[in-house]
């Protein structure tokens, strides 16, 4: 088998019992990492060091997470002004919106005032938003379903 040490150095070609040896010398483990090739690569690593980098690689990848902003049909202007700051945050977060509206009673004969406030969400998230799905009826309630115009990029960490 050929082995490669920790540095990167290239060790050559040797027994396995004589890698397993210097493996044990040097408080590391004996690889494999190209077991198709003749012949076979290993490598001398802090395998639960590797791992561990592993598992903190994963958690830094950005998970996009959907939030949901909830309003009711006579919900005032300013109140609304307040949900759409709210998701405007979310959105510029890069995470989706869906608008939630429910109707209650006789709130369902007037379905045109749940549209009309949808329609100001809308207008009001115009420039950070776009609609993925448009305002539905689905039951006593409407729903509304905005994507990020642009997610945003997370920061290259430098070293480690």
């Amino acid at each position: 088998m050929f082995v490669i040490d920790d540095a990167g150095v290239q060790l050559g070609s040797m027994e396995r019992d004589a890698a397993l040896r210097l493996a044990d010398e040097r408080g590391m483990d004996l690889v494999e990492v190209a077991p198709n090739v003749r012949p076979p690569v290993c490598r001398l690593m802090d395998y639960s060091k590797f791992k561990y980098r592993q598992s903190k690689k994963k958690q830094k990848s950005h998970i996009l997470a959907m939030k949901e902003i909830r309003v009711r049909p006579k919900t005032d202007d300013h109140d609304l002004e307040v949900k759409i700051r709210k998701a405007r945050e979310f959105l510029e977060k890069g995470h989706k919106v869906m608008v939630s509206m429910r109707f209650k009673g006789r709130e369902m004969a007037h379905i045109d005032f749940g549209q009309l406030n949808m329609k100001k969400i809308v207008e009001g998230l115009m420039e950070v938003a776009k609609v993925e799905t448009p305002a539905k009826m689905m039951g006593p309630r409407m729903n509304l379903m905005l994507a990020p115009l642009k997610v945003p990029q997370q920061p290259k960490e430098s070293g480690e």
